[in-house]
């Protein structure tokens, strides 16, 4: 750890005057570093493909912070050092959020999602967990969500032996399914990894986001992964759908959109989410 603080430093032109670990990383480890000017939260990971995640959650973080919707912590490096790749921004000091700050949040998701483009997508492939994402363009949401999001985690499950292949959908029958239920949808720019372990809310009352998978696609997919694993108040919900209102089909949209998600937890985790993933299969393909 040594050599790469003592990189940083040097670069930052700063003493680092103490560092800490913070727990509750799943890829990489955190620490808490202070100099003499500021605090910053580091990120720290010598996994191949570290630096490529870590700059593709710096890109998302700015595609968030130029919107000016919502704020995000502002990163001051990413780079590599000695076979430790590194992202270090400035750490946000958070409290529990009150109802006050659900709404708050929950009208800046809003205003972020708002945030649109021709095409679904994204200029840049980047990373759901430590897992590839890839955002090449589309036209249609439905293309894109088969092809580039349910599609590579159905293959990479059956690779692993987490499903088999007789659990994959036919590709017209899955973008059938999909364009039926999701009806026309707007790109909208999306958090793309909501749940509540990525947002803070400083003892201000001001809302962060943090750790993006982000690209432009169905609004309701950010809504869905706050759901899945809760964390979000009720205030929260209220606020947002004060200005996107709630979809016909709310239900089966969250289900379907909750399928990435267990799909990508089934494949970094294991057979545990195999029947959540099976349950909403067959109920729907």
């Amino acid at each position: 750890m040594r050599n790469y603080l003592s990189y940083i430093a040097d670069t930052l032109s700063e003493e680092i005057v103490s560092a800490r670990p913070l727990t509750g990383g799943d890829i990489s480890s955190a620490y808490l570093l202070k100099t003499g000017e500021r605090t910053y939260f580091l990120k720290v990971n010598n996994k191949p493909f570290a630096e490529e995640m870590f700059r593709a959650e710096h890109k998302g973080l700015q595609a968030i912070a130029d919107t000016r919707t919502i704020a995000v912590p502002h990163v001051h490096l990413v780079d590599s050092y000695e076979g430790n790749s590194f992202l270090l921004m400035d750490f946000i000091v958070s409290k529990r959020p009150d109802s006050a700050d659900y709404q708050r949040l929950g009208a800046e998701v809003a205003q972020l999602h708002q945030c649109t483009l021709d095409d679904f997508g994204f200029s840049d492939d980047n990373f759901i967990g430590s897992l590839p994402q890839s955002n090449r363009p589309h036209s249609t949401w439905a293309s894109f969500y088969w092809a580039e999001r349910i599609l590579p985690q159905l293959q990479r499950a059956v690779g692993e032996n987490l499903l088999s292949r007789k659990e994959i959908p036919a590709e017209n029958k899955a973008i059938s399914r999909f364009s039926d239920c999701f009806g026309e949808v707007k790109p909208s720019l999306l958090h793309g990894d909501l749940w509540g372990g990525n947002y803070l809310i400083t003892k201000e009352g001001t809302p962060y986001l943090i750790d993006p998978a982000l690209y432009y696609g169905h609004a309701m997919v950010d809504i869905s992964m706050s759901h899945l694993f809760g964390g979000f108040g009720t205030e929260y919900y209220d606020a947002y759908h004060e200005i996107i209102p709630k979809p016909a089909n709310y239900a089966e949209q969250m289900e379907l959109y909750q399928l990435y998600y267990l799909l990508v937890h089934l494949n970094l985790f294991g057979s545990g989410y195999h029947s959540s993933v099976s349950s909403i299969l067959k109920r729907y393909f």
